[in-house]
């Protein structure tokens, strides 16, 4: 039987592990003491509960993430509205409001006052035609027209999208997830987001549907070398030993890009990054929310720091996504920089009184979240192949023709399965 060996336990490994599991003898190596990589959840101490290290949203149009939770018996553990409403907050007019996106591919919303976005001009749509339209070379800024459609939603969507500002952000990845979201109609723009936390979710049912086919999972095992002959990977050092492959085995290396270009130096990879903040704030309360926000258990920000504000039980949870614009900033200025807006968006919504001072909160800052989502960075992503005939890449920052998101990762394992020869769900158009 097969052996492939899966280096990197974050959701791209987890991913290839997960399929290739009923194919093959399957070993994973993880450095950290937990896998999940960007997409785990951990019980933190000040706070005393269990908070995700970062927030993500899934759309219904993400196949492969629906999938592979289909597949661990994981779906379950998600939790949304149902449909495609996202309530929105300006933080500049004090204006509340609600996206609400038709079913069908016909953008009836458009049309009604109550569903689209509040003093926006109809000709601004084009700029959803110039982003799809858009070549390698462009950047969002220079597809977007001015006015409330995009300053009120294009552009904040665009940076949580891509993590990275309008200015040098890639128009193509950009349109690249117009074309699988909004162009497909509200159906395949239902948000959902992890119930009981990002852990719950992706890594320990994966964990366990792995020990059901006898994989081994290696935590605390760094892989520092990978050698090769002939065009084939013939074994790997870990910190105490080498490991030898056979005539048959495969390797499959999921670990972040500088990580990926150490151990292959002739590797081209993204070399430029951007920061993630997220902020949690725990209250002596059950937060409960009324009207739409209720429904959603989110809210978007315009015109603040943070961009979306997660309703989990008694902890609000936010982000603020191309945070290297905010790098002078000392946690304890924008944890109450944060707490003033979410108090602005939320204090008329929540069922009772949010705390007039900043409560208990924790603030962390990824400072390589993802890869810099530049026309000239995303040049630089790899496919899965290799040029070794048994050594396949994985990992969001290789080239799945979107930005760094759960379904890019969950889909660059399933790149990785199809470029060494085993069966996968792949279909990529």
């Amino acid at each position: 039987m097969s052996h492939v060996h899966i280096i990197g336990g974050g959701l791209a490994g987890l991913s290839a592990a997960v399929e290739l599991a009923p194919q093959a003898q399957v070993t994973l190596y993880e450095a950290g003491p937990v896998c999940g990589g960007r997409a785990r959840s951990y019980y933190d101490r000040t706070l005393e509960v269990t908070i995700d290290n970062g927030n993500h949203m899934l759309l219904s149009a993400n196949p492969y993430s629906f999938r592979y939770l289909d597949l661990i018996g994981a779906r379950n553990t998600l939790k949304g509205p149902g449909k495609p409403i996202f309530p929105w907050y300006d933080l500049d007019d004090g204006l509340r409001w609600c996206l609400r996106l038709s079913k069908g591919k016909i953008p009836f919303w458009l049309l009604s006052r109550r569903s689209r976005v509040p003093g926006m001009d109809l000709k601004e749509v084009l700029s959803l035609r110039r982003l799809m339209k858009a070549n390698d070379k462009m950047t969002v800024a220079e597809c977007l027209s001015s006015g409330e459609f995009t300053r009120r939603l294009l552009a904040p969507l665009a940076i949580s999208a891509l993590n990275t500002d309008l200015e040098s952000a890639s128009a193509a990845l950009l349109g690249n997830i117009i074309k699988k979201t909004l162009a497909q109609g509200g159906q395949a723009c239902c948000p959902w987001v992890a119930k009981n936390g990002l852990s719950e979710s992706f890594v320990n049912p994966a964990l366990t549907y792995l020990e059901k086919f006898y994989s081994r999972i290696l935590f605390g095992t760094r892989v520092s070398a990978l050698r090769r002959e002939n065009g084939r990977v013939i074994s790997f050092r870990t910190f105490d030993r080498e490991i030898v492959l056979g005539a048959e085995d495969s390797v499959i290396l999921a670990v972040p890009a500088p990580v990926a270009s150490s151990l292959l130096p002739e590797l081209e990879v993204p070399n430029a990054f951007e920061s993630i903040a997220n902020a949690h704030y725990r209250l002596p309360y059950k937060i409960k929310a009324k009207g739409d926000v209720g429904k959603a258990g989110f809210i978007g920000l315009v015109g603040g720091m943070a961009e979306w504000v997660f309703l989990h039980d008694n902890v609000l949870s936010v982000t603020v996504s191309a945070a290297n614009r905010y790098s002078e900033y000392s946690n304890e200025t924008m944890l109450d920089m944060i707490w003033e807006e979410i108090s602005q968006a939320l204090g008329a919504v929540i069922e009772g009184s949010l705390p007039l001072t900043t409560p208990a909160s924790r603030f962390i800052r990824e400072k390589r979240a993802t890869f810099a989502a530049t026309p000239e960075q995303n040049k630089r992503r790899p496919g899965a192949k290799t040029s070794s005939e048994n050594l396949a890449l994985a990992g969001d920052w290789t080239d799945t023709g979107f930005p760094s998101t759960i379904e890019g990762a969950i889909q660059s394992g399933l790149e990785a399965v199809a470029a060494l020869g085993f069966r996968s769900a792949l279909k990529r158009s």
